[in-house]
């Protein structure tokens, strides 16, 4: 063993240019982790602006909705009611996000939910599952936020060498409230 040992070590001491295949495969790992930095790049670029075309939808249909808040403002706090003949009903109204954000992103239609397509014809992202929630205040409940939350399913391709490794999934959250200037 010990022999064995000595033989390798001077195999290593005496050839002349023996850490030409180290710095090949240093090379080659810092390529790989190029690589994996500038997808990580791609995929949290990609998950930023899709959040930011959603978040200006749904403050879009939080101004949307000002028509219905305007009379509970008028006395104070925020809800989404108009006056009806006998008193208040509830009226919120919930928009067209996806609408919106097809605009502002550039979207197609793809069955359950909305892609993006690049130049080439590959699939950079598609957005489904989209959830609004807004709860409707009590009348005469100060304090209380007129506000609208919605989820939206992010499924991103992660690629490798060109080649499609797997899809990840995120979940993308957004809540915006409604704020009365005056």
């Amino acid at each position: 063993m010990r022999q064995c040992l000595q033989k390798i070590k001077m195999l290593w001491r005496d050839n002349a240019g023996s850490m030409v295949p180290l710095a090949v495969a240093a090379a080659i790992a810092m390529l790989f982790i190029i690589l994996g930095i500038s997808e990580y790049m791609r995929l949290v670029i990609t998950a930023a602006g899709v959040k930011d075309a959603m978040e200006s939808a749904v403050v879009s249909t939080v101004n949307d909705n000002y028509n219905e808040v305007y009379h509970s403002v008028r006395e104070g706090y925020a809800a989404g009611y108009e006056p009806d003949g006998e008193g208040f009903a509830a009226a919120v109204d919930y928009g067209d996000i996806y609408g919106r954000m097809c605009f502002l992103l550039g979207l197609e239609e793809d069955g359950e939910g909305y892609v993006r397509m690049n130049n080439s014809g590959e699939r950079e992202y598609r957005i489904s599952g989209l959830l609004v929630n807004i709860p409707n205040t009590a009348l005469a409940a100060p304090g209380r936020t007129y506000y609208v939350d919605a989820s939206i399913t992010l499924d991103v391709p992660v690629r490798f060498a060109g080649k499609t490794v797997s899809d990840l999934s995120i979940n993308l959250k957004v809540k915006a409230a409604y704020k009365e200037k005056f």
